[in-house]
């Protein structure tokens, strides 16, 4: 029998990314407590930032979850099955080729923009939708005086309303005020409808940002959401690949492509599995490619927690790591490196690569054979 496009056989692969579904659960619990007296709801959006919908959604559904959060109609239909009686929001609303998916999978669309709520009004009525409201991002939602109106007219009510902060994972920045004002003077227009505002990092920000329901995503995964915050959430993801060959090479040798670091010791060097196409991003390379003039360290791995450097380029399907300094015995063909994980955490290898921990999750590649711990 072939198996799912998603998954790996873990015999076969390079790559292994184990999720912890118990540390997920505990990051919800710590989100749930932080978030006052508003229920807290999940972003399992982007196959749950990638670790895998089908597996980290009912597992939030048995801690108490009840209100999940999906990108498109597609992600709440395959998701549907997994969450009897839960209530799924499709964040990017609805439009012709999604209505019968929302129709046939019972999900809630987030009405973004006049042209939505027009369909909806004409072809939804009766059903529940969420009304989203834009207070200071410039991207999807409706204008506070386009909310006004959707308001007044007849119509049925959301069953929430809903805005996004811009700034949350910088606590200080005026924005963050500025949107919590907004948000609330829409609010009076809709008396009686559950609110929502708050992501992970604004959940951290302020208790005026909670209102009714809060939505935390990159936090529930293992990552700090608030910018330079020393805050603890349990690692969700491990990342490691598997080592194919040891190298032995002579200073003065060249790696990679490009030539473009050339060793200064006789060294050892593990080739391993996993590049690019995984998610392991080419900009976190040792050498070779512009970030490095910002960042001065490129990635690294970890073998029995120690540090090992990424060396010259990452390749679309191979990293080079230097073992040079691990014992000889402790290492060899067959051994896994941790690329991400509790030695290597989720911001760092995010910062190593110049990007964001959620890039990182969400392009984590079809290639990882997928271990749930639960």
């Amino acid at each position: 029998m072939s198996l799912p496009e998603h998954e790996a056989d873990a015999g076969a692969a390079t790559t292994r990314l184990s999720v912890d579904l118990d540390a997920l659960a505990g990051n919800w619990r710590t989100m749930r407590d932080l978030s006052g007296g508003a229920r807290c709801g999940a972003a399992v959006k982007a196959n749950a930032y990638g670790t895998g919908a089908e597996r980290a959604a009912p597992r939030l559904a048995r801690e108490g979850c009840r209100d999940f959060f999906v990108a498109d109609a597609n992600e709440g239909a395959r998701l549907r099955p997994f969450l009897p009686g839960a209530r799924i929001f499709v964040l990017n609303g609805v439009f012709d080729g999604s209505f019968s998916q929302i129709l046939a999978h019972d999900l809630i669309p987030v009405i973004n923009s006049p042209e939505q709520a027009s369909f909806w009004t004409g072809n939804g009525s009766g059903r529940p939708h969420a009304l989203h409201v834009d207070t200071g991002m410039n991207r999807l939602g409706l204008t506070p005086e386009q909310a006004a109106e959707h308001a007044r007219a007849a119509g049925d009510a959301p069953v929430l309303l809903m805005s996004h902060f811009a700034c949350a994972d910088e606590p200080e920045h005026p924005l963050n005020a500025r949107q919590i004002e907004a948000f609330r003077q829409v609010q009076v227009l809709f008396p009686g409808v559950e609110a929502s505002l708050a992501n992970s990092a604004g959940i951290l920000l302020d208790p005026s940002a909670h209102h009714q329901l809060t939505r935390p995503g990159i936090a529930l995964y293992g990552a700090n959401p608030v910018n330079g915050s020393d805050r603890e959430l349990r690692c969700v993801v491990t990342a490691e690949t598997r080592i194919l060959q040891i190298r032995h090479a002579k200073a003065g040798e060249p790696v990679s492509y490009g030539a473009a670091h050339v060793l200064t010791r006789d060294s050892r060097i593990a080739v391993c599995g996993v590049g690019y196409a995984d998610g392991f991003h080419r900009s976190g390379s040792g050498t070779g490619v512009p970030l490095r003039s910002a960042v001065p360290n490129g990635a690294f791995g970890a073998i029995g927690g120690m540090r090992v450097p990424v060396i010259g380029k990452i390749t679309m399907d191979l990293t080079m790591f230097d073992v040079t300094d691990v014992a000889e015995d402790t290492v060899g063909p067959g051994d896994w490196i941790e690329i991400l994980g509790r030695t290597i955490h989720l911001n760092e290898a995010a910062d190593a690569a110049g990007t964001i921990s959620y890039e990182l999750l969400t392009s984590l590649g079809k290639r990882h054979a997928r271990i749930y711990q639960d």
